[in-house]
């Protein structure tokens, strides 16, 4: 019984740390991803790109139902916050579905493809268990929401209420 009541206490301990995330692990940063001309970039190197701005970060994929179903929801999130900056990383099997997908959504932001996929360093040090996620940076770098799965979910609005 002491075994098993330690070991919840470590998995619960555990896994409310990753809901708690307020910025992304080295390993997060330091995966590479691609930009829509094949060019090499960081996580990191994307954050810098929009430092001092509220970034809104989709993780999404062609091949997922409910990221197309939230795409309408991204959209009326943009259309009311204009200030915030939109970040697209896809974890499409191929490159191409990516592209294709872009340009079929009529998603506008930076578009970015996970390289590394699902069990790179990104996806597991964020601890990438669905998509779509939903994340929100705020102009200082930290991480306000870590895991929304569904565009109307009401921390989102919040977090970028609070530009």
């Amino acid at each position: 019984m002491k075994y098993l009541l330690v070991l919840s206490l470590a998995f619960f301990t555990s896994h409310s740390q990753a809901q708690d995330l307020v910025a992304f692990p080295e390993e997060a940063l330091n995966d590479v991803f691609l930009t829509e001309d094949a060019s090499e970039i960081t996580l990191e190197a994307i954050l810098d790109k929009h430092e001092g701005k509220t970034v809104f970060i989709d993780v999404w994929a062609t091949w997922c139902r409910d990221c197309i179903k939230g795409m309408p929801k991204v959209k009326k999130i943009q259309s009311e916050f204009k200030d915030v900056e939109f970040v697209f990383l896809s974890l499409d099997k191929e490159e191409k579905s990516w592209k294709k997908g872009i340009k079929k959504y009529q998603l506008v932001g930076d578009h970015y493809y996970v390289s590394s996929g699902w069990k790179g360093s990104f996806s597991t040090t964020i601890n990438l268990d669905w998509i779509p996620r939903y994340m929100v940076v705020d102009p200082s770098g930290k991480i306000t929401v870590y895991r929304a799965v569904e565009a109307d979910d009401a921390r989102l609005e919040v977090a970028l209420s609070g530009l």
